[in-house]
Order: C-alpha cells, then sequence, then structure tokens
C-alpha cells in the first residue's frame, strides 16, 4: 500500500488489549485506572479478520502491543492464526517479559518471529518506582527466557527520561555478551499520564538520542572501554527506525530510536490498531477511524474502505505534536 506521499505502508501494530500487570508511571495512573469495557474491545476473530484484509491490502508485518499483549485470553492461537495468514511474512511483540518463563517455548511454536522486551532501568527499587508493580527478576527472567526460546533478535526498549538518570552504559553493556540489541527510545509526553497531572515529566525529560550518545561514549571511556561504533552490515531483523551501533566484538548492538529529536516520518510505514478497534494513522495524531463497525458487520469491502480512509490520512510528519487525548496503554505505543 502506497500512502498520499509515496510511502509504502506495510506494518500494522496492533494493541490487543489496554490492561497490563504494571502500573508504569509514563502510561497509566496506578489506582483508578478506567479500563475499556470488554464488549468495546475488539474479539480475537475480529482481529484475526482485520489482519487478512490487511495483508490482502500489502500489510506483510504485524506487532502486537498493548496494554500487555501477554495478558490478553488466546493470544498464543491468535499468533498461530496470524503467522498462518497469507501474505503476513512476520509476527513480533512487545511485552513488559514478566509472563514469557511461562509463554515464550509456546509463542515461538505458535510462530513469533521476535519479541521487544519494555526495560527502564537496571536499579530494582527504580524498577518498583516506574512500574509500581513489578520486580525487576521478573522481567530479566523474561529477557532469559526469550533466548532460551531461540528468539533472534531480542530487542531490550529503554525509555530515556532526564529525570530518572538512568545508567545508560550498564544498559549498553547489555549487548556484548549476549545477542541482546538495546534501543534507547526517547521519552515521548503522550496522553494524560505525562504533565503536571500524571507523573510530572514534560520535554525537560526528553534526553536527545545523540546526546544520550555522548553520554554513553564518555562514560565508556571513563570506564576504559571502547566506544561504540556504527553497527556493521549484520543488523538485527527488523530493521526500522532505529540508528544502530555497537561496541567491538559485541554480540549485540546498541540503537537509538529519536522520534522527536530526529523524526523519521518520511521513513513511517505503519498504521495502528487499538484495542477497541480505531485505525491511528500516527501515534502523534488524534485522529482515529472506526473498523470495529465494519468488522462487526462482516462487511470485507468496509473493512477495507476503512483502511483505505486511515491510509489517506497519514500526515507527511507530525511536526514535533506530543500529547494525545488517549494515554499508550490504549493508543499500543
Amino acid at each position: 500500500m502506497k500512502d498520499s506521499h509515496g510511502r509504502t505502508i506495510d506494518y500494522l501494530r496492533i494493541s490487543l488489549t489496554d490492561r497490563c500487570n504494571f502500573r508504569c508511571i509514563y502510561c497509566m495512573p496506578e489506582e483508578g485506572v478506567q479500563s475499556l469495557a470488554h464488549e468495546d474491545i475488539l474479539r480475537i476473530e475480529e482481529i484475526e479478520e482485520a489482519v487478512r484484509v490487511a495483508a490482502g491490502m500489502g500489510i506483510r508485518s504485524i506487532r502486537l502491543t498493548g496494554g500487555e499483549p501477554l495478558v490478553r485470553l488466546g493470544v498464543v492461537d491468535l499468533v498461530r492464526a496470524i503467522a498462518h495468514t497469507p501474505g503476513i511474512e512476520n509476527v513480533s511483540m512487545t511485552t513488559n517479559g514478566v509472563l514469557l518463563p511461562k509463554m515464550a517455548a509456546d509463542l515461538k511454536e505458535a510462530g513469533l518471529s521476535r519479541v521487544n522486551i519494555s526495560l527502564d532501568t537496571l536499579d530494582p527499587a527504580q524498577f518498583r518506582q516506574i512500574t509500581r508493580r513489578g520486580e525487576l527478576q521478573q522481567t530479566l527472567d523474561g529477557i532469559d527466557a526469550a533466548l532460551a526460546a531461540g528468539f533472534n533478535p531480542v530487542k531490550i526498549n529503554a525509555v530515556a527520561v532526564r529525570s530518572l538518570d538512568q545508567d545508560y552504559l550498564a544498559f549498553a553493556k547489555l549487548s556484548i555478551d549476549r545477542p541482546l540489541h538495546v534501543r534507547f527510545i526517547e521519552y515521548m509526553p503522550v496522553g494524560e499520564s505525562s504533565g503536571s497531572h500524571g507523573c510530572g515529566w514534560g520535554k525537560d525529560d526528553v534526553v536527545p538520542s545523540e546526546e544520550l550518545f555522548e553520554i554513553i561514549n564518555e562514560r565508556a571511556r571513563a570506564a576504559g572501554m571502547d566506544e561504540l561504533v556504527p553497527a556493521g552490515n549484520d543488523r538485527p531483523l527488523g530493521w526500522g527506525p532505529a540508528r544502530y551501533f555497537e561496541f567491538p566484538n559485541a554480540q549485540g548492538t546498541v540503537g537509538f530510536i529519536s522520534p522527536l529529536s530526529r523524526h523519521f516520518c518520511s521513513e513511517c510505514n505503519r498504521l495502528r490498531l487499538t484495542a477497541d478497534g480505531k485505525l491511528r494513522p500516527c501515534l502523534f495524531s488524534d485522529d482515529e477511524y472506526d473498523v470495529r463497525t465494519a468488522l462487526r458487520a462482516g462487511d470485507d469491502q468496509a473493512v477495507r474502505a476503512v483502511f483505505a480512509e486511515a491510509l489517506g490520512a497519514k500526515p507527511d510528519e507530525h511536526h514535533d505534536k506530543v500529547g494525545t487525548e488517549r494515554g499508550m496503554s490504549q493508543i499500543g505505543g
């Protein structure tokens, strides 16, 4: 599929649920979360149908997100169905990793291509502060389970936030001894959970990727280590908006995703499907197109029409707009 700006759109991100076993401070409030009603969430068979129609229009890659996608009942069977959909070339997932020790092997067998694990700190106390429910070891065990199940690549998504003063070098060093691909993502103030009514973080907490790259290299030099150098030709599968570097002789890579300081709108290849069946042309826009009604009517032609409408509404770029009416747990990131 081509959008009105000539970009090839072949990637669909699907939020399976807005529910999560964490309460990360930049994603949702600690208490009083207003979850979507069950009848408003897309049913498993509706997701499968949306994927089938999208694949027929040119979508080739599916990423399952949340909330936390692994809390959705039937997720393994859904992965299997999507992986066997004609036209779909790969199925990936973004997860906090807590349930991977129980589910990684089944997900791999079902056809999940690769996994991204969200991890924003390596300090146990800070992990509890950020997630408000989780324990660091649970996510570390999830990383081990993903590697043991044979997923390749296993990517670690770390949101860089100035107020947290994370140990960026320790994160980067995770890529040295194991085939882990650590990706630092600029914090995006999105939804009600940012700003004064949420975690309190704002634009001042965005750490531009160029600055972060220099911080890591400065700390590496101080520790007597080699600096990061551009990664070679062995880029991790699922090469997308990140720019990748590596320590010499490391098994993995270190990537930087810069949605604000170096936005990649000209290379954008995706649409987003929210848990309640709305297509979003852009993460930073509140424009949404209802595909759930067409799915529940069993009208494939109407489903295609909604996809086409959302495709035609993709902006040329997000013009540095941040903050939307929805939080990340409903959009799917």
